[in-house]
């Protein structure tokens, strides 16, 4: 069961021995690191940024794990919200390996190509200020997943899912012990500050450059095949009820992208009109779901997300068949 968050690190703790460690990228409550913990071995799932990692390292502090007893560092995906401070993390992780999708482990052993594709996004001074420099990892600290491989942490079977349509080189954990899915991005957002009596209020994220929202429904269907108990997500952490209805209203909501990147397909400032309509859009929502001061909340906490959002339907409206 979930606890309260615990200062100085901002931990969550289940059963089953998994606990969410708050990464503090950006602000607090955007992006969730997860550990898993069995029969003396652990293992992280996605990092943050390099400024992430303290905050993970005095999580294991406070639990009593020793650092050499870290088996995995698993990476859903290779954007750098997630992986930014993998390389970081390694070098404080004697016995760690880190398990990437096939298609994402170049990046990692050469972050050049990601960096500059992040930069093109974000610009160079918010690059900075995010990530700093994104060090490589060594080739024999890395490797590559397949689909349906099972990977074992102290006992416990964990399961790989290749998932698209967030991105091309995204994965999803089965964790057979728990009932539980880690999603990483690919059961959207859920922050819990937006949570009201009528429950955790979600939406897609569908950044560039590979949004796909197909091969994203899919994934959603995917992953409610196998009835977890929890999935958890890494903006932010658990989700544990109404699972069914928050599954239908992502789906519904990823079809809604779609329909709006249609209707301005022909627009000639495209992107700024996609933008607008999301805003609108998402801000009934939250008013419908009793969220308090929904106007603040769409500025503060999701003016940003809506941004990448926009930017993604664009890029494939742009690429439909990439």
């Amino acid at each position: 069961m979930r606890g309260s968050p615990t200062a100085p690190t901002g931990l969550d703790h289940w059963d089953e021995g998994i606990h969410a460690i708050d990464s503090r990228y950006v602000r607090l409550g955007l992006m969730a690191s997860h550990l898993l913990v069995r029969s003396g071995e652990a293992a992280f799932v996605d990092v943050g940024s390099n400024d992430s990692v303290p905050h993970l390292m005095r999580a294991l502090d406070t639990l009593g794990i020793d650092a050499a007893s870290v088996r995995f560092l698993f990476l859903t995906h290779v954007h750098l919200d997630h992986a930014g401070g993998a390389g970081r993390l390694v070098r404080e992780l004697p016995n760690v390996e880190v398990l990437v999708h096939p298609r994402g482990l170049r990046h990692m052993v050469d972050p050049a190509k990601l960096e500059a594709g992040t930069r093109e996004v974000y610009g160079d001074a918010l690059f900075e200020q995010l990530y700093g420099r994104i060090i490589p990892i060594p080739e024999t600290r890395i490797r590559s997943v397949a689909d349906g491989e099972v990977v074992v942490l102290g006992g416990s079977e964990i399961e790989i899912w290749h998932t698209e349509g967030h991105a091309r080189h995204h994965f999803c954990l089965w964790d057979r012990s728990s009932h539980s899915v880690f999603a990483g991005d690919n059961f959207g957002i859920a922050y819990r500050a937006l949570e009201t009596d009528r429950g955790r209020f979600i939406f897609p994220t569908t950044t560039p450059t590979q949004f796909d929202p197909e091969k994203a429904i899919q994934s959603v269907d995917r992953i409610m095949y196998s009835r977890p108990r929890r999935i958890f997500i890494a903006h932010y952490s658990a989700l544990e009820d109404a699972l069914d209805e928050l599954a239908l209203t992502l789906k519904a909501e990823l079809a809604h992208y779609v329909a709006v990147g249609r209707e301005f397909a022909d627009s000639p400032k495209r992107r700024a009109a996609i933008h607008e309509a999301l805003r609108d859009h998402t801000a009934e929502r939250l008013v419908q779901h009793g969220v308090p001061d929904s106007k603040r909340a769409l500025e503060d906490l999701l003016q940003f997300d809506l941004q990448l959002n926009a930017a993604g339907v664009d890029d494939w409206m742009a690429n439909p068949h990439r």
